[in-house]
């Protein structure tokens, strides 16, 4: 375990002298021990990603195809061994961990799909006397290279929603994964370095935070992205100048069950699983739940029924829902948050007390409205439950939040579906299930303080290309 594993600087692994624990968020163990990549590190890939703009802008479509799909076999050959990895480096249970393995191929299909889109359009002008003569192609171009910073809660597929729409782009980039969680990021870079990338194109390197601005105030790189936390994520976008900025930030997201809604146990199942599913961290997990009062009493019973048979423990049993949050002192803040709820005059329903990184699933009935676990992003099992009189109150409540991600709606009133849409200021709305979906093709992000942009193969590719016009005049003789 003394040896430490690679960093790759512009696509070569490179081992250094200096490195740092993973380790297993369950047992305790050390997982690994891994290179930090220092400021000269890092100025060498920012430095080679900027090289290599010109060769990844001329890489033919049939290239990145080919780079893209030795990505989505390598992780499909290795899927136990990245699923593994991702339960001991974040604690994640194993069938969620199997469940992101199979979404980051679908991230990566979705990425090649996108590939026939930027063939670019061909048109005539003529649609005026002083235009006769004139057509233009239009395509869409990478903007340059990039920047990008990923969390530790989707340690494969949220990298991924990083570099495969990097290379359909043509963009050269530089991620630093998180460091609690690097291990898949690395194991991808071994995959990445199987691939004819242009050389230079990509580094993947744990970086010191202190040592990371580059990553976003380098004018070599055209574009960050960033996914983690608002208060992270928006004071960094103050630092960017007139870089171009993607941040996918969190969310205190809301589910909200009227009274059409003749199916509570179903509404609870899904609420129960979207609040809890690897503990809670998740920037979409339920965190407020709001019911209409005729339904509210019955509600919170099979809520309560259905947390009841939540199974927490080792995440590599496989039906264990609920395994540890990062960190111990998560745990902590989290129960923080609770107490604070309870003191201001909220009911604990169950769960509430934290023992090392374990949290119980924990719902606290009617909490203020201006405390934490309400106002801020919870990030862990913990979920509120509060009545409301009507429809109108039911939005009113879901909007009372600098936040917007993505709400859950359960309706059976097509109507009342479509003023949710409407009136609601989040960036999805989920109707008869909770917030908690993500399809990764989907246009993902959030509006408020959730973020800037779109996430999904489709929309990143956009964020990270601009169109090009060529025009041509038809001469007269």
């Amino acid at each position: 375990m003394s040896e430490l594993r690679p960093y790759y600087v512009a696509g070569r692994a490179e081992r250094g002298e200096d490195g740092f624990e993973v380790i297993d968020k369950h047992r305790g163990e050390v997982v690994a021990r891994v290179a930090w990549a220092g400021p000269e590190v890092l100025d060498r890939a920012i430095a080679a990603a900027h090289a290599a703009r010109a060769p990844m802008r001329r890489l033919p479509l049939w290239r990145r195809r080919a780079a893209l799909s030795k990505l989505l076999h390598g992780i499909a050959a290795r899927a136990e061994a990245f699923a593994e990895t991702i339960v001991a480096e974040s604690g994640k249970p194993i069938r969620f961990a199997r469940g992101e393995v199979a979404r980051a191929q679908d991230t990566l299909r979705a990425a090649i799909a996108q590939l026939e889109q930027l063939g670019g359009q061909w048109r005539s002008y003529e649609v005026a006397p002083y235009l006769e003569g004139y057509s233009g192609r239009w395509q869409r171009v990478p903007v340059g290279a990039c920047g990008f910073v990923t969390p530790f809660n989707f340690p494969l597929n949220l990298v991924l929603h990083k570099v495969a729409p990097a290379i359909a782009a043509g963009c050269p980039f530089v991620l630093k994964p998180a460091d609690k969680t690097p291990l898949s990021a690395l194991m991808l870079a071994e995959l990445l370095a199987e691939t004819d990338l242009p050389e230079g194109s990509w580094s993947i390197l744990p970086v010191r935070v202190e040592h990371a601005a580059p990553l976003l105030e380098d004018r070599r790189l055209a574009l960050f992205g960033f996914t983690g936390s608002a208060e992270v994520g928006w004071a960094l976008a103050a630092r960017a100048g007139g870089k171009r900025v993607m941040l996918e930030l969190g969310g205190n997201a809301a589910a909200l069950v009227d009274e059409t809604w003749d199916d509570l146990r179903e509404a609870a199942r899904r609420i129960v699983l979207g609040a809890f599913y690897q503990a809670g961290q998740s920037c979409i997990s339920v965190q407020r739940v709001y019911a209409v009062r005729s339904v509210y009493e019955p509600l919170k019973a099979a809520l309560l029924e259905e947390t009841a048979r939540v199974k927490m423990g080792d995440p590599r049993e496989p039906d264990v829902l609920l395994g540890p949050l990062v960190s111990a002192a998560e745990a902590q803040r989290l129960q923080q948050w609770i107490e604070e709820a309870l003191q201001g005059g909220g009911r604990l329903l169950c769960g509430g007390r934290a023992q090392g990184a374990m949290l119980p699933p924990t719902w606290v009935e009617q909490p203020p409205r201006d405390c934490r676990l309400v106002r801020e992003e919870a990030f862990g099992p913990v979920a509120t439950l509060a009545p409301v009189e009507d429809f109108d109150e039911l939005l009113r409540r879901a909007d009372d939040s600098r936040y917007g991600l993505q709400a859950g709606l359960f309706t059976r009133d097509i109507y009342r579906a479509e003023r949710a849409f409407d009136e609601l200021q989040v960036g999805g709305l989920l109707v008869g299930d909770v917030p908690s979906f993500r399809a990764d093709p989907m246009p993902y992000g959030g509006v408020r303080d959730s973020g800037l942009g779109r996430e999904g193969p489709r929309f990143a590719i956009e964020a990270m290309t601009e169109p090009k016009l060529l025009v041509l005049r038809r001469p007269t003789h």
